[in-house]
């Protein structure tokens, strides 16, 4: 029997919490060994994220999607306009975006596959249709950050048509960890 892939919009506590498992799973395979162990142990839990996307989804600051196959949610992501705060903060990830010169962009502001789901072309699936939704929202262009050591996901940006601008932002991880995001773009 064929796979059945769809997407649902993040509105249900059930979905927040899907996304937020997929989110940390994510951090916990990509960011090993740049961001500090202790931060990572201390902060990146299973549900960390369930209240910013409750959050974000009764603002309607950022929209949540999800691509499921069959009864199984295998990959997140979160496209918004273009964030000027770290709505995400909660205590010590205090810092603030330079997305001035962005304004009216859209944002893909996350995005994580499940990590025993990936090279199965659901992320590229989800991704599009994100990035078609933005498109629809009216906006002409888009970025994405992504971590300046994560060539696989730059690579992965670039065979959807984004590319690095130049910019980037420095993000800090306490006790004294600074990473840098590029930031990726397309013009739609």
């Amino acid at each position: 029997m064929a796979e059945k892939l769809f997407f649902v919009d993040a509105v249900k506590e059930e979905h927040f919490r899907a996304m937020s498992l997929i989110h940390a799973l994510g951090w916990r395979d990509t960011y090993k060994g740049y961001i500090p162990n202790a931060y990572m142990d201390r902060e990146i839990t299973d549900d960390r994220w369930v209240p910013v996307f409750r959050k974000n989804f009764e603002t309607r600051s950022c929209h949540g999607l999800l691509l499921f196959r069959d009864e199984t949610p295998v990959a997140c992501i979160n496209y918004c306009a273009a964030r000027t705060h770290n709505y995400n903060s909660d205590g010590e990830d205090n810092w603030d975006f330079l997305n001035a010169p962005y304004a009216g962009w859209g944002e893909i502001a996350s995005f994580y596959t499940h990590p025993e789901e990936r090279g199965r072309g659901y992320g590229g699936l989800l991704f599009e249709e994100a990035v078609h939704r933005l498109h629809s929202m009216g906006f002409q262009d888009v970025f994405v950050f992504v971590l300046r050591e994560n060539e696989r996901a730059q690579k992965f940006y670039a065979s959807h048509g984004f590319s690095w601008d130049g910019s980037c932002v420095e993000i800090p991880f306490p006790p004294d960890t600074v990473l840098t995001d590029l930031r990726y773009t397309k013009r739609l």
